[in-house]
């Protein structure tokens, strides 16, 4: 039984990752401007995240979700001013300093933190795992403790095996970019991520 809510938790976790947004944008320019680490780091950020809300989803603690709606519009503003600064900062950045900080093997835990902050502040995915959980049968008893943990690991692995593939798939295309197409793919990637922040900001109007 416990094989089957991991494997559902599997689908679930690649589902949730692959499409593509402003976290699948910024996790495929990394990987061109600063490798294939970078990008499959930051795409963990976003597991994590998911993980995360799927636990509260699964253990039922509605104070933490019923907090995270009552803040909503206060998260979607910072979600969407951290967007516009993403964008802001990837449109600006040279691949000459991204391949040095690369070279070092630094700015991985930036990586990484600035994909999870992004994705916890969007509440509105708890309610996904919420509805998604209760159709596949977890409940609040004590006796689902271990099938809801499981499946929780299987949304992590899901979504990590998305962020690894993408990674993967583009970092094999990177040798083909010269230093201009990278800035140019830079300016694309930034200003689509500011685009995504500026709609975040024009929704709480």
């Amino acid at each position: 039984m416990n094989l089957f809510y991991f494997l559902k938790g599997l689908v679930i976790g690649f589902s949730v990752a692959a499409p593509v947004g402003p976290i699948g944008i910024l996790c495929i320019n990394r990987t061109l401007s600063k490798g294939r680490l970078h990008g499959f780091v930051s795409g963990l950020g976003a597991a994590t995240a998911d993980a995360l809300y799927g636990c509260i989803a699964a253990f039922g603690l509605t104070f933490i979700t019923t907090f995270l709606l009552t803040q909503k519009i206060w998260l979607q503003l910072i979600g969407g001013l951290f967007l516009c600064y993403l964008g802001v900062q990837t449109f600006r950045s040279q691949p000459a300093e991204h391949a040095a900080a690369a070279a070092k093997g630094e700015g991985l835990l930036r990586s990484y933190t600035s994909v999870l902050f992004l994705t916890v502040t969007n509440p509105m995915t708890i309610l996904f795992f919420i509805g998604v959980f209760s159709g596949v049968g977890i409940s609040k008893s004590a006796f689902d403790v271990a099938s809801a943990l499981t499946m929780v690991a299987g949304v992590f692995l899901g979504s990590a095996c998305w962020w690894l593939s993408l990674s993967f798939a583009i970092s094999l295309a990177r040798s083909k970019f010269t230093n201009n197409s990278l800035i140019w793919v830079n300016h694309i990637s930034g200003a689509v991520v500011l685009t995504f922040g500026i709609f975040a900001l024009y929704k709480l109007l």
